[in-house]
């Protein structure tokens, strides 16, 4: 083993995570036939009185499901694990009992409801060293993967974008995905959010492909854009909007340029499959929050740049 990694490991496998001056870089199988990811974000909301009863044991399920098939699959988070505060006593009551199952396959980023506890310390101390500081990086295949915090202060931030600068230089890599909570670009409640707007530049200078976000309690695809909200094809990044955990739905206010496909009626997990040189996407329904007629859940593919 290196000096600098510590093996941590999986249901059916390993991660390498390697302890970086920044904050790490994991390692994954999946090279040559692809790897499925899991992702969504605002997620376990308190108190119930049987977590069972939650949205969040509705997307649980499905994200089991497919983890048993598949045991190569991850899971990314993208923040609001718990809901209001992000206490310890609500990771141990309800995101435990239901996302919580297949925590050792799980990669979060924090949200701003994990920020309610000061220093969102449960959220740290709950997923440990997966967090990292807030921000890491690993592998998935053959993609660079890349977690970042959207709640940091200005000098924080800056840090952070120092280490994501220095993180792409050393990983360079045809496909990338970045997630993180807050939105650059969302047509819900909370609106674009232009905090992260130079982590996307850094991002797309370095030919990433995606971005996860979460924030708004609903499910929004972007065309490719750039860090302007300028349609750009040949070199932007796609952004997904996945904020349907199991916390409370919100609806769509103003649609924003390049909005793609915008869907407030479900709750479920975007299930994307990180394959060599493209990906694909499935919006996969765990519960249907309206009898009104709704178009198939969302899907599709497109190639790396």
């Amino acid at each position: 083993m290196p000096a600098l990694a510590l093996r941590l490991g999986l249901a059916a496998g390993s991660l390498l995570l390697a302890a970086s001056a920044y904050a790490g870089t994991a390692t994954s199988n999946g090279a040559g036939t692809g790897v499925t990811v899991y992702a969504a974000g605002d997620i376990a909301r308190c108190p119930y009185p049987d977590p069972a009863y939650s949205r969040a044991a509705d997307t649980a399920r499905t994200v089991a499901a497919g983890l048993a098939a598949d045991p190569e699959a991850v899971v990314l988070t993208l923040g609001d694990h718990t809901y209001p505060y992000g206490r310890a006593g609500e990771f141990t009551d309800c995101y435990d009992p239901t996302w919580g199952a297949f925590k050792n396959r799980t990669w979060p980023s924090p949200g701003n409801h994990e920020y309610y506890t000061p220093k969102a310390a449960p959220y740290f101390a709950y997923f440990g060293e997966r967090a990292g500081r807030g921000y890491y990086s690993l592998a998935l295949g053959s993609w660079h993967i890349v977690s970042l915090d959207s709640n940091l202060a200005p000098a924080e931030h800056a840090a952070q974008l120092e280490w994501l600068r220095a993180d792409l230089a050393a990983h360079p890599a045809r496909c990338t995905l970045a997630f993180w909570h807050h939105p650059l670009y969302s047509s819900g409640g909370h609106g674009s959010i232009p905090k992260m707007r130079d982590a996307w530049r850094l991002l797309q200078e370095a030919g990433a492909e995606l971005v996860l976000s979460g924030h708004d309690h609903d499910y929004e695809r972007f065309a490719p854009q750039d860090a302007d909200g300028r349609l750009d094809r040949a070199h932007g990044m796609r952004q997904f909007v996945v904020g349907t955990g199991g916390a409370y739905p919100t609806p769509f206010l103003l649609t924003v340029d390049n909005s793609e496909m915008r869907d407030s009626g479900r709750t479920g997990v975007l299930r994307l499959r990180l394959l060599d040189g493209r990906y694909e996407w499935e919006f996969l329904e765990s519960d249907r929050l309206t009898t009104l007629g709704l178009p198939e859940p969302d899907r599709g593919s497109d190639a790396c740049h």
